[in-house]
């Protein structure tokens, strides 16, 4: 059998000694606990027995601690202090949305949108998941989910279109300084291409052959190599959208290619969501969707 973590009184009769001993009178004492003063020297009289020391001395006109009745309660009121600041802080505590996003999505879209995130929304606190790993919403304690996928779906989630594929390619100006644009698909197989995990150069260049290039297995990489003028990446718009409106990034063809699945936005349907899920899940379908 299990021995008790603590050896501890009832709290009840730590209350009543508490309160007792501030006020020094077990009349007040019961009015500030809202119970019956025979109830507080009940109370009271239990902590004594099972301590086997004596606490108070009646006087007169009210109560007096024993030396080790006021050196106990010194140490009790701290401990109810303590007690009543840890609730205070989990109290004023924002709310916590979990929302597991692939690491481009992260690193792309949420992310240059944190400080919009925090003035929309000030009373949530966003706790970010980056994986390409499904997640199990109850399992991994995962409010939202963005995943690339495609339907149909099971009537147990809810989920709604944040953006299509279209891959457009890209290069740093620097890269592509001189050269007459946008490149013609020859002009292109000449530049050194960046690939990622899934890679559709071949599609999108017609070709059969293993094109040369730099892996990587995640598309945010690609692109970082890309914006450091060591080759064309092929990326999603959405991705990229930010970059190209900068000059960071310029399009360097004008074919553009749609490709499945999709990126969709992802929770599991509930009758009466959270409200700060419910926030969150309509600030991502507003801001993220927009690429």
């Amino acid at each position: 059998m299990a021995q008790p973590r603590r050896k501890l009184p009832p709290l009840n009769a730590l209350r009543a000694f508490e309160v007792s001993g501030r006020r020094l009178n077990f009349r007040t004492a019961a009015e500030e606990l809202g119970v019956s003063q025979g109830a507080v020297a009940q109370q009271v009289r239990a902590l004594k027995d099972q301590l086997g020391l004596m606490l108070f001395q009646r006087l007169p006109r009210g109560l007096a601690l024993t030396p080790q009745g006021a050196a106990y309660l010194a140490d009790v009121t701290r401990a109810f202090d303590t007690l009543g600041e840890a609730t205070g802080r989990l109290l004023a505590r924002p709310d916590a949305v979990t929302i597991s996003v692939t690491p481009t999505v992260a690193a792309k879209l949420l992310i240059p949108r944190l400080a919009e995130f925090k003035a929309a929304l000030p009373d949530v606190e966003l706790r970010t998941v980056a994986t390409e790993a499904l997640s199990d919403f109850d399992r991994d304690q995962v409010d939202i989910a963005v995943r690339l996928t495609r339907g149909p779906f099971p009537a147990s989630l809810e989920t709604r279109l944040l953006f299509r594929q279209e891959l457009v390619a890209v290069a740093s100006p620097y890269l592509v300084k001189g050269l007459p644009l946008p490149l013609t698909a020859d002009a292109l197989r000449k530049l050194p291409l960046l690939h990622d995990a899934v890679s559709p150069w071949p599609l999108i260049l017609r070709s059969r052959e293993k094109l040369p290039g730099a892996v990587f297995n995640h598309t945010t990489l690609a692109l970082d190599a890309a914006l450091a003028g060591q080759g064309v990446a092929l990326a999603c718009r959405a991705f990229v959208a930010a970059d190209l409106e900068a000059g960071r990034l310029v399009q360097v063809t004008d074919a553009t290619t749609l490709i499945e699945p999709d990126y969709f936005l992802i929770r599991k349907r509930a009758s009466s969501p959270r409200k700060a899920v419910d926030a969150v899940w309509h600030w991502c379908a507003a801001r993220l969707s927009l690429g």
